[in-house]
């Protein structure tokens, strides 16, 4: 890159980041939902693939056993303390062991990754994907050209294919009257 200046440079990816970002931002949220959606549905089909289930049905009937085991707990020494003004109540509810909850984000973070290598085989993976590198191109453009007119050019060619057009024809518009 020949010696451009550094406010052209900024100006140039500030331009690239106002055209794509939204664009960008439009798909992920599309690729997002698609992928909320197909979580929650291969959460139960990766636990009993990988005979998970079993374990999590057992897990929740032995934490519901000590929610009831907790709460059991905490009436009998809360009735104990108003019993007797000399004691005070001196306990930890919060166990910093593993629990149900522990279980079902770790498949839910498995299922994510593979709904994730999924959903970029789905024309909205693809799309973003595809957004994605035309912006990175753009960015590449603007850094290895120095000539204003050159990256105008190339920015208006790579950018044509999704429908940005970068050169505005001004010529055509009307002059406002005062």
């Amino acid at each position: 890159m020949s010696n451009m200046p550094k406010y052209k440079v900024d100006h140039y990816e500030s331009k690239i980041r106002r055209h794509f970002n939204p664009l960008i931002e439009e798909q992920e949220l599309l690729v997002k939902q698609f992928r909320t959606e197909a979580t929650k549905r291969i959460v139960g089909k990766l636990s009993k693939k990988m005979g998970a289930d079993k374990i999590m049905d057992a897990f929740k009937k032995a934490e519901e056993q000590m929610k009831k085991a907790r709460q059991d707990a905490k009436t009998f020494f809360t009735k104990k303390v108003k019993q007797d003004d000399k004691k005070t109540l001196n306990y930890n509810m919060k166990s910093e062991e593993i629990d149900l909850k522990d279980c079902e984000e770790q498949l839910r973070d498995w299922a994510k990754s593979l709904v994730d290598r999924e959903l970029r085989r789905r024309p909205e993976g693809q799309q973003l994907a595809q957004l994605e590198s035309v912006k990175q191109k753009a960015m590449d453009i603007v850094y290895e050209n120095g000539d204003d007119q050159a990256i105008a050019k190339a920015l208006d060619t790579c950018t044509k294919k999704i429908g940005i057009t970068w050169v505005v024809d001004t010529s055509k518009i009307k002059q406002i009257s005062a």
